[in-house]
């Protein structure tokens, strides 16, 4: 194989490869990303099994073929390399290195076979629509931060994403923790209709936020009850889809709720993120006690002192004192896109529905603490 290719080019690709791969691998050809030149340009591949980047770029082909190189070491190479460089890479004649040429450098890095790299097979994905690059941003900026970290329950570890019927109907990511949910919708996209119910893991999540960045303006899906594929633009990510059963979200979203509170989005996130300085890293509780016209926020903690900050907001309700913790509120608060955000309540121990005054098709539960 010989192949000469812009240094930008390479290292951006390579950017969006290497992150797949996991720096501690005891499978060794899982720290490998496959490069294969060929009539198409160049050809970059990383899979760490469960999630599997493809990238092709336009590169000059003196020779096709194809090898397997450490992912980390060659990213951060060409990372090194001048700007405006033109990068050569040629494979050894005894096949086990790989020589990276630019200007007055020289590497030679040891490789691993073509035949070794695993595939992720896709099988058949008979589900396939296009949704805009912007909406599939919303639909996972808006929901990732309510991904579960907690390994037990795995079926929490991703976006629910599934379609809605109705008139009209709607693609719609959920994700929970069990302390908090997320839930965004847009209008369901040709398609839609009839695909299973997916669970998409939080690595992929992790991805998508990143590649959509450079995506054009159309995403393609297509997807199977076992995996999902993103097309954006020149990358192709593939990922297996988590194997559980996401829970029956809709029994947790308060209907009945009759306590309104309208806050500045601003004032109210601000307020807060003072307050909390003074909360234990524990606990982090802030208490909101509602009365006619004004909110108190206040804060106390036992060994390091107390907070409190008055706020004006538009609630008629009977008062209340609910608590919350602080760190979820300013992260619902950050999903906000209007001026004001709408609370409603019902009593300190019941779930609270939050949403953008402004903005339809988003909402967010929070469950209270006791303060």
């Amino acid at each position: 194989m010989k192949v000469t290719v812009e240094r930008a080019e390479l290292l951006k690709s390579l950017s969006h490869v290497h992150r797949v791969v996991e720096r501690r691998n005891t499978i060794p050809i899982l720290a490998n990303v496959l490069i294969k030149a060929g009539k198409s340009g160049l050809e970059l591949k990383a899979t760490d099994l469960d999630l599997e980047v493809v990238e092709t770029l336009p590169a000059e082909v003196k020779t096709a073929g194809s090898t397997t190189v450490p992912a980390h070491m060659i990213y951060d190479i060409v990372r090194k390399l001048p700007e405006g460089s033109q990068v050569e890479l040629t494979s050894g004649s005894d096949r086990g290195t790989l020589a990276v040429k630019a200007g007055r450098s020289r590497f030679s890095l040891q490789t691993l076979p073509e035949s070794d790299f695993p595939d992720l097979a896709a099988g058949e994905l008979p589900h396939k629509f296009s949704v805009a690059t912007s909406d599939l941003k919303r639909l996972v900026d808006k929901t990732q931060f309510a991904i579960s970290t907690e390994e037990t329950r795995y079926y929490l570890n991703g976006i629910y994403l599934h379609a809605v019927e109705g008139k009209p109907a709607k693609l719609r990511a959920v994700a929970t923790d069990g302390h908090r949910l997320a839930q965004v919708e847009i209008a369901a996209p040709k398609g839609v209709t009839g695909m299973p119910g997916v669970i998409v893991p939080r690595k992929t999540v992790s991805e998508i936020q990143k590649l959509v960045e450079d995506a054009g303006e159309e995403v393609e899906i297509e997807l199977s009850p076992a995996k999902i594929r993103f097309s954006l633009g020149k990358v192709t990510l593939t990922s297996k889809l988590i194997d559980g059963t996401f829970p029956d979200y809709g029994r947790v979203i308060p209907a009945g709720n009759d306590k309104t509170l309208v806050v500045e989005k601003a004032d109210f996130a601000n307020a807060v993120d003072r307050v909390s300085t003074v909360s234990s890293e524990r606990g982090r509780a802030v208490k909101l006690s509602l009365a006619s016209g004004k909110l108190t926020l206040s804060v106390t903690n036992p060994d390091s002192g107390s907070a409190t900050e008055e706020l004006e907001v538009e609630y008629s309700s009977d008062p209340l004192d609910i608590g919350f913790n602080s760190r979820y509120l300013l992260d619902i608060a950050a999903q906000i896109e209007g001026e004001k955000a709408e609370l409603k309540l019902a009593d300190p121990g019941s779930p609270t529905l939050l949403q953008d005054q402004d903005a339809a098709g988003a909402l967010y539960v929070l469950m209270p603490m006791r303060v």
